[in-house]
């Protein structure tokens, strides 16, 4: 996973191109070259690990939404946070994302819970940990990945003016300390899982007030329904 095999757009390349040089991230690549030698699926596949920087450059970012993991059920990850590809059923999470839409802007479903569309206005759908082995949550965790995604996590914060980070949950909101609040908007909530979403995600109106800050800003609104 050097720099010259990594699919990744160049735009990031050019932004993070010291973190593949350094010693946890060379660890990170022996841990899932192992992985792979021992016969282990990893999801999401290979080509789609980096897949939210691709379908977001760069110079494109206007919101991060932060995940954890990636869905570690058969075809569900396609390197995308809460995003499954077509023909995938809807995980709980994202029932409830689509849920507080509707309430929120009227939102309906396009009976599909692939978030491309989000991806490509400039909503950068990071997961803070890229992989993870099939069946078991977790197993890819402290590994390197949370390195290098807190590094993007300063660079956007540091390079970038008015963006919006929405963090869910505990999880995603301990990485506001990397944000300066006074360039951009930090939304928090309780996490969509089934589990907590009744303890503040839903009536969070996160989606309505990423476009009123935009409206402030003189920023293009995120077109947040999604197409068939």
């Amino acid at each position: 996973m050097s720099t010259s095999v990594i699919k990744l757009h160049q735009s990031w390349i050019s932004a993070l191109k010291a973190e593949f040089e350094k010693a946890y991230f060379k660890d990170l690549k022996a841990f899932l070259l192992a992985e792979n030698q021992s016969g282990h699926s990893i999801f999401p596949k290979g080509d789609q690990i980096f897949s939210a920087f691709n379908s977001t450059p760069f110079d494109k970012v206007k919101v991060v939404i932060l995940g954890q993991d990636p869905y570690h059920g058969e075809g569900q990850a396609h390197g995308l946070c809460f995003s499954v590809n077509k023909g995938i059923p809807l995980p709980p999470s994202l029932k409830n994302i689509y849920k507080e839409l509707a309430t929120d802007i009227g939102f309906q479903s396009p009976g599909h819970g692939y978030l491309q569309y989000w991806a490509e206005q400039g909503v950068l759908m990071l997961n803070a940990t890229l992989t993870v082995r099939a069946h078991s949550p977790g197993s890819h965790q402290q590994k390197g990945w949370e390195n290098f995604t807190d590094e993007v996590i300063r660079i956007l914060n540091e390079h970038k003016e008015n963006l919006v980070f929405i963090l869910w949950g505990k999880y995603a909101q301990n990485k506001s300390v990397l944000i300066n609040k006074q360039k951009h908007l930090v939304l928090t909530a309780a996490h969509p899982s089934p589990f907590s979403a009744h303890n503040g995600f839903f009536g969070s109106a996160h989606f309505s007030k990423t476009n009123a800050y935009f409206v402030e800003k003189g920023i293009a609104q995120i077109d947040w329904q999604l197409p068939q």
